[in-house]
């Protein structure tokens, strides 16, 4: 079997929940739920669906560089909205970072996240070759 490499982030939920911003196991990446969290604590870009979105991004990016993978291996993502009425802000910082790596993507509403701030939350998986 493959070695299996868990990520952190650092999330206060992380030893709350049980789970690993992301986990590696072989050549596959899976990366959690992603939410908006600023870099000193607390929500970033409150009210503000392109800001956070871009904020899931920069986290998951990170999280991919410490599994040894980058954006250009994701194979599919998932963005999650409290309010699909917002989905063309989350949908632009989206494109901004996957508009030649063109990821299968699924865009969805959920009632609510762990807290009432965040307005997305993202998901994705990657391939890394070799």
């Amino acid at each position: 079997m493959a070695d299996r490499v868990l990520v952190s982030s650092g999330s206060y939920l992380e030893p709350v929940i049980g789970f690993s911003r992301a986990v590696r196991v072989g050549n596959i990446v899976s990366v959690g739920g992603t939410a908006p969290i600023a870099a000193g604590g607390g929500t970033a870009a409150l009210g503000d669906i392109y800001g956070q979105t871009r904020r899931c991004l920069e986290i998951v990016a990170k999280a991919l560089a410490d599994a040894g993978a980058g954006l250009e291996h994701v194979t599919r993502t998932r963005i999650l909205l409290t309010d699909i009425a917002l989905w063309e802000g989350a949908a632009r910082a989206h494109a901004e970072a996957f508009a030649s790596i063109r990821p299968v993507t699924t865009v969805m509403q959920v009632s609510a996240f762990v807290d009432p701030e965040w307005l997305v939350e993202i998901e994705v998986d990657a391939v890394v070759p070799g």
